[in-house]
């Protein structure tokens, strides 16, 4: 069963009834789920979630959901102690929450897809859309593909071709827009209004957005109920970020967590509205044209923007954002010190998380989360281009002793 109350204005607190809309009819601000906290704290125990398969459905009672998936083991992916690149940063206490390994298309947005496409049946949609910079497609289309429902995917050209590839190989019906994410964003709130659809990101977005939260409650968990002094986490629409410290907020109000956390933003320098208007003291998000190639946060006019922004300030947090140079930089850095291949924002964070602690805005000696949304071979494009070619030698070992020789690299130990 669900424990859902309906839906809430984040402005002004009018209250519906569960229902596909994403916005007051009033005031036109986004709208956010409620729960009867009291009835989840008497069905539910961080010691039955724990009882439960380590995925993302063991918070069920926080999701949206009348029943959950029994076949879809999204989530659950580890927290790891970076210490080698904790000391390239500067940071002694590191960790790396790492949804780049995320089931079934190796990001946070399967996530939310699972909550979104679930929701979608029980409202009683028979097809679905998305609007997309990448990831959300290809986790719209394979998860659509396990439930026989028909696609529509909706991105902008010039999208890496990794991402294009990975969504029609599940047979969506993949649609390219001229232009930038914002402008199929807006040709998707309108076929909201044409078609019958279930569009993940709009009509469906309060529902959506909902699956990030696990991301939140599985970082309480794998820290013990104590949560990080501080989190880094990328921002594009804004909405990862509310929604980890959405799922931090419910955990201290069950008694399930202990702690506040500083909520950090990062962005790329070439799409930049969030973290401009942080560290200009302004209210409000100013639209950027994107030129990065960070192209999975590339919303150059966020929808939750004004929410991230009042959130970083409000948490005792800050926002950075990283050049394109910068970005190709850490995702090496993270790859050659702790083995991980994360996508370009991936190095966007590592980069911010790098800016943050040398402005003395991180505490060093306290737990630091950075989370990595993607992975690496969705984005190769970036790093592909300069990369050194790699020696190609005879079959002899006299070759490679002399390879090994004019690159200084200590001779193979001989038996």
């Amino acid at each position: 069963m669900s424990f859902e109350t309906g839906l809430r204005c984040r402005d002004c607190g009018k209250q519906f009834r569960p229902q596909p809309i994403a916005a007051c009819d009033e005031c036109f601000a986004p709208l956010e789920i409620e729960y009867d906290l009291e009835a989840v704290g008497r069905a539910a125990s961080p010691a039955l979630w724990a009882s439960r398969p380590r995925d993302m459905w063991r918070y069920r009672e926080l999701l949206p959901l009348d029943a959950v998936p029994a076949n879809l083991p999204t989530g659950g992916t580890p927290l790891i102690p970076a210490p080698r690149l904790g000391r390239a940063l500067g940071a002694r206490r590191l960790f790396l929450k790492n949804d780049a390994v995320n089931f079934p298309t190796l990001s946070f947005k399967d996530r939310v897809v699972a909550v979104a496409l679930r929701k979608a049946q029980e409202f009683g949609f028979t097809t679905v859309a998305c609007s997309s910079t990448g990831n959300l497609a290809n986790a719209v289309a394979a998860q659509a593909a396990m439930l026989g429902l028909p696609a529509y995917i909706f991105v902008p050209t010039g999208l890496e071709p990794a991402k294009v590839a990975a969504t029609l190989i599940y047979g969506a019906h993949l649609i390219q827009i001229e232009g930038n994410y914002d402008h199929v964003n807006r040709l998707c709130a309108e076929i909201a209004q044409r078609f019958p659809w279930g569009i993940v990101n709009v009509n469906l977005r309060s529902y959506y957005a909902e699956g990030s939260k696990t991301v939140g409650f599985e970082i309480a968990e794998q820290l013990g109920g104590e949560l990080p002094a501080a989190l880094v986490c990328p921002m594009a629409g804004g909405s990862l970020i509310g929604k980890i410290a959405k799922a931090f907020r419910e955990l201290r109000q069950l008694g399930w967590a202990r702690g506040e956390t500083a909520i950090c933003g990062a962005q790329a320098t070439g799409c930049s509205p969030i973290s401009t208007a942080v560290k200009s003291g302004r209210g409000e998000i100013e639209p950027q044209r994107p030129q990065t190639i960070a192209r999975s946060l590339a919303i150059g006019n966020p929808a939750d923007g004004f929410y991230a922004a009042k959130l970083v300030r409000e948490s005792g947090g800050w926002a950075e954002d990283a050049s394109d140079g910068e970005i190709v930089a850490a995702m090496r850095l993270l790859a050659e010190t702790e083995g991980i291949f994360a996508e370009t924002a991936g190095g966007v964070t590592v980069a911010c998380a790098q800016k943050l602690l040398a402005q003395g805005r991180l505490d060093p000696d306290r737990p630091i989360v950075l989370v990595l949304t993607g992975n690496g071979l969705k984005t190769l494009d970036a790093v592909v281009a300069d990369q050194a070619a790699a020696p190609v030698i005879r079959p002899r070992l006299q070759d490679l002793e002399a390879l090994l020789a004019a690159h200084s690299e200590p001779a193979l130990a001989t038996a």
